[in-house]
């Protein structure tokens, strides 16, 4: 057995057995692996989530680089949320759409778009997406009435699983 494995071995035994061990040792032998969870400690030693996990996108840009889009996936009480900001920077007459898809649990592709036609502001957007298995994202630039071209590819935003 290595000596690295050992030493693991040694601090998970103390760690689960209670005794004194200095917070830095202890506390690398209960950090979680993913960096977004944070979470307490109940008086029986397990970890019980009090924060939702967050993922961040972005960002997407259009393909003439007026127009992005970039955001973040949280969790929630009734499943998943994603929100975030769109970004103009064209010329005048001109806007920047974000077009988002995802596809639920039960199977069915739902689809949201949001425009910005403020070349000095960023537009928030929030989607409460409920139980989704994947998600996209692509920025298009186009009139304050519809798309007219230069658009992303779609980017994967989110995919359960990793």
């Amino acid at each position: 057995m290595r000596s690295g494995l050992r030493v693991l071995l040694g601090l998970t035994t103390a760690a689960a057995l209670g005794l004194g061990l200095p917070a830095a040792a202890s506390a690398s032998v209960s950090a979680p692996v993913s960096g977004s969870v944070s979470g307490s400690v109940s008086a029986s030693g397990a970890a019980v989530s009090s924060a939702a996990e967050r993922w961040e996108w972005g960002p997407t840009a259009s393909t003439d680089f007026k127009g992005w889009a970039s955001g973040e996936i949280r969790t929630t009480r009734s499943g998943l949320r994603i929100s975030g900001d769109v970004y103009d920077a064209g010329g005048a007459r001109t806007c920047t759409w974000l077009k988002i898809k995802w596809l639920t649990d039960r199977g069915k592709w739902r689809t949201a778009t949001y425009k910005n036609c403020s070349q000095s502001r960023t537009r928030s957007f929030r989607i409460n997406a409920g139980y989704m298995l994947t998600s996209s994202a692509k920025v298009c630039r186009g009139t304050s009435t519809r798309v007219t071209g230069k658009c992303s590819h779609w980017e994967g935003v989110w995919s359960q699983g990793g």
